[in-house]
């Protein structure tokens, strides 16, 4: 013992345990006999870096593996990272240009060669994080979308659903981030609300001196507009029926339209119909047949078809057509207007309609078997009511459009080999596409004759293959590994990916394995501040993991996250919680340090006390594991960390230690030594899961160990039978300390002082904890009465009475002066209430609640008053 240190460091320990698991490679996993147990990790983007959220998601996972091995089960947790086509290609992007290289100067070989270097250098970054975290992955296992093993099974699926006829490519109104210059998912847009305008234009009606009113918040789409329309059912237009309006500036002639798609209430009830820049004004368009003009190019700037203004941003150009509108007097009036506007998840740009030629995977027939085992629990989420948010999308799926506009990512395999728009096979390579173009054109066709679709794919495509992909499963679906550990058995993610990536990973497990990819979900929620704010950097609010780590060592930080973690609602993040993981590690620390100084006798006899503290500690013990098994099972990971807490903090440090604890220079007798370390070695099991390192240091300081042994593949206790009346016992005994420890303080009765202590007995009287109860409260043996005594403080558990001579242990005078002034006291309390009860308005006005708050506080009130004044009149007595 005086080797090991007084205070527990975790500096200087998380680095030697960490490094040990590895170099023993206990996170390793090959298939074997036993149970497997697999998590993959959602695999972050390699632009990433450690923040709040990574931090409790992953130790969710970690707390879960690292339960499952010592279960017994093969646990294996996949490490990986996402490669993030549009956040990667905008980091390499601003790299280059920060060297004076623009994207479009160089090939699209050497832009990926500069991909690729910033990957390697950049990409490992947050795995090598999370190991400070003290995550137990397989680090042998780690995995990259973007990786040969992954890339190829990416294509080989694209290929097999083209072939089944699942992927299509046509002509759609997409979100087109003219940042990115990409198309982005509806998924990947966020919507705010922005102050903005509604301004109102004059279309003249052709062969008219009279002037239709059009509101619009985009003015600078107008050279778009192939119609204006109006409802059928708006009398201020039924005049202008089948006539025709000059579009302002562009000075087009379009017809009036009507559909009762127009709100009559919004603006002037006369909606401009630009079908290539609105999603509802392309229905509209196709529903009346009328032309598409998209007047945007890629990165939102006018093109030719907006004249003067060619060439210049949509939003500069908002700004100066509403001047040429004033001035040419059809510009009636700008009002200002707040509009939600779709904006880009990735860049921050703000996004743009666009009708574009894309890749579309038909979701339909994919989404039924998926939604159809999540509504039968065939796979579970946890919470549960994320189900009805899951049905919700699944019944309302749509095509999902899979190409986007980069070069980092997976080139779509579609190859070329004329100018039309159908012109092209699919293939897994380039050699079978010359193959499949010259038996479709009956020509001797050549690799140069080709050329690849210039497009990559969407990632979450390469992410919705993730739990079969990391086992080589596309490629090689029979392999052992396999077979072995698919299906997984939780995943742990946040519910914004819910439909981006957990909805999808189940249509491709009955897809391409015929069953779950998991067995259940658990939705974490959003890591916020104590006001409520999600963290994030720009508010300055969200603090750095490792600092955090730095300060109060990995199983603190742990513990902080995971102690108001509930599954799918948001944590509530307070530096002081991680301060609390740090206590407690100390305070465990402590109790080891004071468990191995005791000297052991093995001769000595077991006493009476420690012998009733041990068969309730072995029952509370029981119940805790039964209790912390239903927890586990529902995935509350908060109720489980508590139930280890109180249980370590309470119920051992707290009363068990200071049952057994031998006198001061007396030894332990090796009975009770021998069944405190074995409890300390369960405890330490059970803690575990959430406080890895410094579990491990304690275990081995327990008792000698041999290398390559570690506490992670200990067998996890198992709850035994519960005797309820020792459990009861022990409630009993609480309370009779608690009172005797009251008793002290109040009376200012030195600890030292082993007080005398009788008993009236009551029909709850529990002569079984006599023993312990003197021990923990400091008494001489405990008398049996028949009648009450005087001159003595009393205390009650439930009907038994027990009575401490206050003889020597206070100065008379002093206490009935106390007690006077308490009663005094009491007495105002009590009379203010009964005051306010005889108030009839008041008993008949106030709420039911309210009132009976109030006759509690009477009845208590009462109570004090008698038993201060018995307590007054036996004093006076005797004084």
């Amino acid at each position: 013992m005086s080797q090991v240190p007084g205070a527990y460091n975790p500096l200087e320990l998380e680095g030697k345990w960490y490094t040990y698991w590895l170099e023993q490679k206990f996170f390793h996993a090959v298939p074997d006999e036993r149970e497997s147990y697999t998590v993959v990790i959602p695999p972050p983007n390699v632009t990433g870096v450690l923040h709040m959220g990574h931090m409790l998601n992953n130790t969710i996972q970690d707390v879960l593996v690292r339960r499952a091995r010592l279960q017994g089960k093969n646990a294996c947790w996949v490490p990986g990272t996402d490669h993030a086509s549009i956040a990667t290609e905008a980091k390499v992007v601003a790299k280059l240009k920060a060297e004076g290289i623009n994207k479009w100067d160089i090939s699209r070989d050497d832009f990926i060669a500069h991909a690729w270097e910033w990957t390697h250098k950049h990409g490992g970054i947050i795995l090598e994080q999370l190991k400070k975290l003290g995550a137990s992955c397989d680090w042998d296992r780690t995995a990259f979308t973007m990786d040969e093993v992954r890339y190829e099974s990416v294509i080989n699926v694209f290929v097999d659903l083209y072939r089944k006829g699942l992927i299509y490519r046509g002509y759609r109104m997409v979100n087109w981030d003219p940042e990115a210059k990409t198309t982005v998912s509806d998924e990947e847009v966020n919507h705010i609300e922005v102050q903005g305008k509604l301004f109102y234009l004059k279309y003249q009606v052709v062969d008219s001196d009279e002037f239709l009113t059009v509101a619009t918040t985009r003015p600078e789409t107008i050279f778009g507009d192939v119609a204006v329309c109006v409802n059928p059912e708006d009398e201020r237009y039924r005049h202008l029926k089948g006539k025709k309006v000059i579009v302002p500036i562009v000075n087009r002639e379009v017809p009036i339209i009507e559909d009762a798609y127009v709100d009559v209430e919004f603006g002037t009830g006369a909606l401009k119909i630009t079908p290539a820049h609105d999603v509802n004004d392309k229905e509209i368009g196709d529903k009346y047949k009328l032309q598409v003009l998209d007047v945007l190019d890629d990165a939102g700037k006018l093109n030719e078809h907006g004249l003067h203004y060619a060439g210049k941003d949509r939003f500069e150009v908002r700004k100066q057509i509403a001047s040429e509108l004033e001035a040419k007097n059809l510009l009636v009036k700008v009002e200002a207007y707040t509009s939600s506007v779709g904006t880009s998840e990735r860049t921050g740009a703000i996004i743009e309609p666009k009708l574009s030629l894309q890749w579309f995977l038909r979701m339909k027939d994919l989404a039924a078997p998926a939604l159809e085992h999540v509504l039968n629990e065939d796979i579970k989420f946890f919470p549960k009511k994320f189900v009805n948010t899951y049905r919700h999308w699944m019944e309302n799926v749509r095509d999902w459009n899979i190409s986007r506009q980069l070069y980092w990512g997976h080139r779509i395999p579609a190859w070329f080999y004329g100018d039309g728009a159908d012109d092209y096979v699919v293939a897994a390579n380039a050699a079978e596409a010359v193959q499949l173009a010259s038996s479709i054109t009956g020509k001797e066709l050549s690799a140069t004759d080709l050329k690849q679709d210039a497009d990559v794919l969407d990632t979450w495509f390469s992410s919705w293959l993730w739990p079969i992909s990391v086992f080589d499963g596309i490629r090689n679906p029979n392999n052992e590994e396999l077979n072995y550990f698919y299906p997984t058995k939780v995943l742990v993610t946040a519910p914004e990916i819910l439909f981006f990536w957990v909805a999808r990973m189940i249509m491709a497990g009955y897809e391409y394995q015929g069953q779950k990819p998991f067995d259940a979900v658990y939705l974490t929620g959003i890591v916020r501040d104590k006001q409520g704010r999600k963290m994030s950097k720009s508010l300055g609010n969200s603090p750095d993991p490792l600092d955090l780590i730095a300060s109060y060592g990995a199983d603190g930080v742990r513990v902080g996250m995971l102690l108001s973690s509930p599954a799918g609602n948001d944590l509530l993040f307070d530096e002081d919680l991680c301060k609390q993981g740090s206590f407690f590690a100390n305070k465990v620390w402590n109790a080891m340090r004071l468990v191995k100084m005791w000297e052991v006798d093995e001769n000595a006899a077991q006493p009476e006390h420690a012998a009733t503290a041990i068969k309730w500690f072995e029952n509370r013990l029981n119940q805790a594991l039964i209790s912390l098994e239903d927890s586990f099972d529902k995935y509350r990971m908060s109720e489980s960390l508590m139930t280890v807490y109180k249980l370590v903090w309470d119920d051992f440090c707290s009363w068990f230690l200071e049952a057994i604890k031998p006198d001061y220079g007396t030894p332990i007798d090796g009975v009770t030594y021998t069944r405190t370390i074995a409890f300390f070695e369960d405890l330490l099991k059970v803690m575990h899961p959430f406080m890895p390192f410094i579990t491990e240091e304690i275990w081995h300081l327990l008792r000698e160990r041999n290398q390559g042994q570690t506490i992670m593949f200990e067998p996890w206790p198992i709850g035994g039978a519960v005797d309820e009346d020792i459990l009861q016992g022990f409630a009993y005994l609480e309370e009779a300390i608690m009172a005797i420890r009251t008793l002290r303080k109040e009376k200012n009765i030195n600890l030292k002082e082993k007080l005398a202590l009788f008993v009236l007995k009551g029909s709850n009287y529990r002569s079984d904890m006599d023993a312990l109860l003197c021990r923990l409260g400091h008494t001489q043996p405990i008398e049996v009465i028949s009648k009450e005594l005087d001159d003595a403080f009393s205390f009650r558990v439930g009907a038994t009475v027990y009575f401490i001579p206050a003889q020597g242990l206070i100065n008379v005078e002093e206490e009935i002066a106390r007690l006077e002034k308490e009663l005094e006291y009491q007495k105002g309390f009590l009379n203010a209430v009964s005051k306010k009860l005889s108030n009839e308005r008041f008993v008949q006005n106030a709420p039911e609640a309210v009132v009976a708050i109030e006759r509690k506080k009477q009845a208590d009130a009462e109570a004090k008053v008698s038993a201060i004044s018995e307590q007054l009149q036996k004093l006076k007595a005797t004084n």
